[in-house]
């Protein structure tokens, strides 16, 4: 086993993000995959690509990978709503996406777990998603 489809999942799951219109319509482009250094609270919702953990899963004839990546959505507003709507957008836009990757072969993209929480700014908002993933060597 090796890290060679971190990147290229990455990528895979940025580009259906940005590309999904029912989540563009609402936040607009704010994708992120780094924090952004400041945002008006006009600016939020918005989603960011996180924390991965990656686990072998070769078998004597593959090479495999398991990964647990986190797509965090973050908001100012005083209740959940509007974030729980955005993250009704991005697990509709990947739990059984099949997105093509640069390196490898994805085999299954699923949501694993959810977790809501409050930013510690009054009113601020997060959930983090977590969607399991396995990719092949190709």
């Amino acid at each position: 086993m090796s890290y060679f489809s971190a990147a290229p999942l990455q990528e895979a799951v940025f580009g259906a993000l940005q590309g999904d219109a029912g989540l563009a319509a609402l936040i607009g482009g704010r994708v992120y995959d780094a924090p952004p250094e400041a945002l008006e609270a006009s600016a939020t919702p918005y989603v960011l690509i996180g924390d991965e953990q990656v686990r072998d899963r070769s078998s004597s004839t593959h090479s495999a990978a398991r990964h647990d990546l986190v797509v965090s959505i973050y908001s100012d507003a005083a209740g959940f709503a509007d974030a729980k709507d955005v993250a009704s957008a991005v697990c509709a836009a990947l739990d059984g996406a099949d997105l093509a990757l640069a390196a490898g072969h994805l085999v299954q993209l699923q949501f694993f777990r959810a977790r809501t929480g409050r930013k510690p700014a009054p009113g601020g908002r997060s959930i983090d998603l977590t969607f399991r993933a396995l990719v092949q060597s190709a």
